[in-house]
């Protein structure tokens, strides 16, 4: 067997299940809200779904704009609070110190529900797309600081000990053994700071915003519009598996050393 044919056939054997379950699970939706077994004004309906993408993703096109918008602000505030938590991180590895002193304040600022913060964080930045932001970076920021510490601090010790035995400057230490070493698991809390990241934005947007898919969620909740909120969640679901399947492959990239 040749190794397309072996490709197609695991490809097949993994698609063809998951399509006949969710035809089956669609069907039955569909026959349950025509019948009156199901409430279309709560629960919606398969077709109504699919017309809703169509007249906005296709027809006008105008979920597109509020995509860009979640968009925009997920990566905004994934890569601030990513950069400034990684170099937090470094910091304290470096100054235990200061990292048991500030410990205490950090914690209590993560305990924190963020969504107790929004009013306070649209008085100061606005309701347009920064104080979306501002939200999803400290969601982000703290689960990738504990990443990046746990990084740092679980490298093999015997690889350091010999990397100085050798006579390795402390910047070739970081190049080549504190850095490759801490990157697996910085990289599983990137992971998921990127998908809070995205939860921050879209939880603002529900609250308060000028736009973004979260703001049009809201509005057409409030208007019991289910075939588009239900039209929006399948977006949004299918938005997050998207950003976690990028930077999956961005891992894989970076560590096929391994």
């Amino acid at each position: 067997m040749s190794k397309n044919e072996r490709l197609a056939l695991e490809f097949g054997a993994t698609v063809i299940p998951h399509a006949v379950f969710l035809g089956v699970f669609l069907g039955l939706w569909e026959y349950a809200v025509r019948v009156g077994w199901l409430d279309s004004i709560f629960f919606g309906q398969p077709s109504g779904i699919a017309s809703f993408l169509w007249a906005n993703l296709i027809q006008s096109a105008s979920l597109w704009k509020e995509m860009g918008w979640t968009v925009f602000g997920t990566f905004s505030s994934f890569v601030l609070g990513s950069i400034a938590a990684i170099l937090t991180g470094l910091l304290f590895v470096m100054m235990p110190r200061l990292e048991r002193f500030l410990d205490p304040y950090l914690t209590a600022f993560n305990a924190m529900p963020r969504i107790a913060l929004v009013p306070l964080f649209i008085l100061w930045f606005g309701l347009g797309v920064a104080s979306k932001i501002a939200i999803g970076v400290t969601l982000t920021f703290f689960i990738v600081l504990s990443s990046t510490i746990a990084g740092m601090r679980g490298l093999n010790q015997d690889h350091v000990v010999l990397t100085r035995t050798l006579g390795a400057r402390p910047a070739q230490m970081f190049a080549y053994v504190t850095l490759p070493g801490a990157i697996p698991v910085i990289f599983s809390g990137l992971r998921l700071g990127l998908l809070y990241a995205m939860l921050g934005v879209v939880g603002g947007e529900i609250i308060a915003a000028e736009h973004g898919l979260g703001q049009s969620l809201a509005y057409l909740g409030s208007t019991f519009n289910m075939n588009g909120v239900m039209a929006l969640l399948l977006i949004l679901s299918v938005l997050g598996m998207t950003v976690t399947g990028i930077m999956t492959y961005v891992e894989k990239r970076l560590l096929h050393w391994q």
